[in-house]
């Protein structure tokens, strides 16, 4: 059994950021809300507590007991986390007098502390809290401060227990990484993840729970998907059928290219055409939620009937990865978009479901890709939505409006590579608006449709930040699109980051 890191998730906005540094570390971990502790505490090597946006002594705050961890096995909190350490061993945790947040410098107290080997006396940390530790239990020792927070840092006497009131996974936190490096280096399994670790260790279990049944699995083209292929295939080889389906929203000239990028694959593809399913089912629709919706249904269906065209499928196999589920539904229950490749299937289908992906990010997913040994440029192919263009045109589907969006899209992908922007890049695409606007082209009026360019820069897609594009790029774009295009006299460029924006508009 692998060990494991296991972060117990309090509702902190950065909790994936924990799990992606401690991932950078080479380090296998997994989150799983607050209430979720496993029964067993086996192949776990440590524990990490989030933070919360809730105070300890809110009503509605996410509560676990800690006795029952403590002294078991390595553990550490983090800001709230760390709070409720203190709070539920009798410390006091009360209100700042004004909220501590941004850079701080550390004071180490007790250099020769595991958790504070090596770490820079100075150096800077990243605050962000509105309570903060008063008063430490008698067997709890501060081994770091800070200007503002005396308890910036602390140890329990006797356990592989700390705390810290800053946020070491944060960019910010120049003394961060190696916090947690050291925390990993306490409970041993530092470096046990890697693209070939995993790879081995998932083909493994892949033979193992599938065993001689068949796999369908939803190819969508993109780089999830693709890498779900391969390695289901290394597990199983010809017991996997792959269907990819073109559901009237992909890209320009996408059904014809993504079939030939599979050739090389030795990969046993089924190209189904369900345009006019597709299009006949969200005529009329204008509501995001409910276009996925569709969409999403539209695609069990298709593979439902598919499924029912081959022999003895026992399971559906999907790319659905890690911000996928995150985004999908929060620890508090509320979602933020549903995702068509995320939940449970129609009993009808009768299908079990295999994500062998479900808890990688990304770039990780690449970096596994590359390790099978599949073709660079299907890697490092940027995210493109299950729901395609359908959530791209804002407002209701129809035919001239996916060949409008299809054709600008295409000029502006184009264009992206032709300057070597493409890979600087994280998600890029073209969003048709449902407003028109006056134009003159030549001696003429034109009133037609608007279309915003997104770029943006990320590593994991939780957040992003707008691409800064040279202003000769996106000039060059815009002329391109409205000279070419029949049917836009109007581009925009989206400067809006995430949060508070998303990165697709629907």
């Amino acid at each position: 059994m692998q060990k494991k890191i296991l972060i117990l998730d309090f509702g902190s906005q950065t909790t994936q950021l924990i799990g992606r540094r401690l991932r950078e570390l080479n380090t296998y971990c997994e989150i799983v809300p607050y209430n979720k502790l496993p029964e067993s505490l086996d192949g776990i090597a440590g524990i990490i507590l989030s933070g919360s946006p809730y105070s300890v002594y809110d009503p509605e705050a996410f509560r676990t007991e800690l006795s029952a961890l403590r002294g078991h096995l390595p553990l550490m909190g983090i800001c709230y986390g760390a709070q409720s350490l203190v709070h539920q061993t009798g410390g006091k945790v009360e209100p700042c007098n004004s909220r501590e947040y941004g850079r701080a410098h550390l004071d180490i107290k007790h250099a020769h502390d595991p958790l504070m080997e090596g770490v820079e006396q100075g150096g800077i940390v990243w605050m962000s809290h509105g309570d903060t530790i008063t008063t430490l239990p008698d067997n709890f020792r501060i081994i770091a401060s800070t200007e503002d927070v005396a308890a910036a840092a602390f140890r329990v006497d006797g356990e592989q227990t700390w705390g810290v009131q800053f946020h070491p996974e944060a960019f910010h936190s120049e003394q961060g990484m190696r916090i947690l490096e050291n925390f990993l280096n306490v409970t041993g399994i530092k470096g046990n993840w890697s693209p070939a670790s995993f790879i081995e260790s998932t083909v493994s279990q892949l033979k193992q729970t599938l065993g001689d049944e068949k796999v369908i699995l939803a190819l969508s083209g993109g780089v999830d998907s693709s890498v779900t292929a391969v390695l289901l295939h290394r597990a199983i080889g010809k017991n996997l059928t792959c269907i990819f389906v073109d559901h009237g929203l992909l890209r320009k000239n996408e059904f014809e290219n993504v079939l030939k990028d599979y050739e090389h694959l030795g990969l046993n593809v089924i190209g189904v055409n369900a345009k006019e399913q597709f299009l006949s089912a969200l005529k009329g629709v204008t509501d995001p939620e409910q276009k996925r919706k569709i969409i999403g249904k539209g695609f069990i269906d298709v593979f439902d009937a598919e499924a029912k065209k081959l022999k003895d499928i026992k399971w559906l196999g999907q790319g659905t990865i890690y911000p996928d589920v995150i985004e999908s539904l929060s620890i508090t229950g509320t979602v933020i978009k549903s995702h068509h490749n995320v939940g449970g299937l129609p009993e009808r289908m009768n299908l079990k479901l295999v994500e062998p992906l479900r808890l990688l990010f990304k770039d990780e997913v690449r970096r596994v890709g590359l390790e099978l040994g599949m073709q660079p440029h299907l890697i490092k192919r940027q995210p493109f939505p299950g729901p395609g263009l359908g959530i791209r045109i804002i407002g209701e589907l129809t035919e001239d409006k996916i060949e409008i969006l299809q054709n600008a899209d295409d000029i502006y992908m184009s264009m992206l590579r032709e300057w070597g922007l493409y890979d600087d890049v994280w998600q890029a695409g073209a969003i048709l608006l449902p407003i028109k606007s006056v134009g003159v082209m030549g001696d003429e009026r034109t009133y037609e449709y608007t279309v915003a360019l997104r770029a943006v820069t990320s590593t994991d897609a939780m957040s992003a930040d707008w691409a800064h594009l040279p202003y000769d790029f996106l000039a060059k774009v815009s002329n391109e699109i409205i000279n070419k295009v029949r049917g836009i006299n109007r581009v925009v460029y989206d400067i809006s980051s995430k949060p508070p924006s998303t990165i697709e508009w629907e």
